[in-house]
């Protein structure tokens, strides 16, 4: 003999059904075998996963400019490299924020801008969303630095990585060499 499981209040159906997950589902019985009389049959057929939504193509990266966006770049970007090399960085040049944060890592940049060695070419490559990009080639590397400078004159952005195609910079010390 089958027994069957019935739902007992219809609210419940009603209520259940509104339910995101369960009206995923699409359960659309109002009895269901009971299982504990037979052994489990296969189940059905599973649906294929659905497919990932297509990534957006990337944005286009803004065009570079032939032009500096600030005329001082090059002379400030000079100037903080000596005055590192030196080991007495230029702070004064440098906003609020960017003057702490350099602070922070001075002990780690200082013996790094002196172990490149004396700047060979200073090059001014492009400008993009208000910053300047150059190459620099020191006698031991070869490095693409980015400078921002904000509306009051002050450096708001430097970044500086070796340059691309170029081997990594040694970051040994000239003491420890």
């Amino acid at each position: 003999m089958k027994r069957f499981l019935t739902i007992a209040a219809p609210a419940a159906l009603a209520v259940a059904l509104t339910l995101p997950s369960v009206a995923a589902a699409q359960v659309a019985a109002g009895t269901m075998p009971n299982t504990f009389d037979r052994p489990a049959t296969a189940a059905p057929p599973s649906r294929p996963a659905p497919q990932p939504a297509q990534a957006a193509a990337p944005a286009a990266a803004p065009v570079m400019s032939p032009t500096p966006a600030n005329a001082a770049s090059e002379e400030t970007l000079r100037t903080i490299i000596a005055s590192l090399q030196a080991g007495t960085p230029d702070y004064s040049l440098l906003t609020d924020d960017l003057a702490s944060q350099m602070r922070t890592q001075a002990e780690t940049i200082v013996p790094i801008m002196q172990g490149f060695g004396a700047i060979q070419a200073l090059d001014f490559v492009g400008s993009r969303s208000g910053a300047d990009l150059f190459v620099v080639n020191f006698a031991q590397a070869e490095t693409e630095w980015i400078v921002g400078i904000n509306e009051s004159g002050k450096v708001a952005a430097l970044l500086f990585r070796p340059a691309e195609g170029s081997a990594t910079p040694s970051t040994t010390p000239p003491s420890a060499q």
